[in-house]
């Protein structure tokens, strides 16, 4: 018997912009953006971080940065999160952040 996996997915708001569709992983250790979504939203740059992260396709890509404490919202109910700043290129584009 074949098990249908659905996805979850929520709008969250960052500032003034709502995303649709983010996908929610109770799995995940970190919390991944790229660098052309923190861009798109306006997001401040931080420092570089000196960490590596080995995403979903078992690829390992050096971080860019981290923003720490940023407020989300989630169905009006604030989150403080802390997101890594990934290139966006190191992505396989059939896998969507958002």
């Amino acid at each position: 018997m074949a098990i249908d996996h659905q996805m979850v997915v929520i709008q969250i708001q960052v500032g003034k912009n709502f995303i649709d569709d983010v996908l929610i992983d109770g799995g995940s250790r970190v919390n991944i953006i790229t660098k052309n979504l923190r861009v798109q939203l306006g997001l401040p740059k931080f420092n570089p971080t000196p960490y590596n992260l080995r995403i979903v396709d078992q690829t390992i890509t050096k971080t860019l940065s981290f923003i720490r404490d940023l407020k989300i919202f989630v169905q009006g109910i604030p989150y403080t999160i802390t997101f890594i700043v990934i290139n966006s290129s190191v992505l396989d584009y059939s896998y969507s952040m958002c």
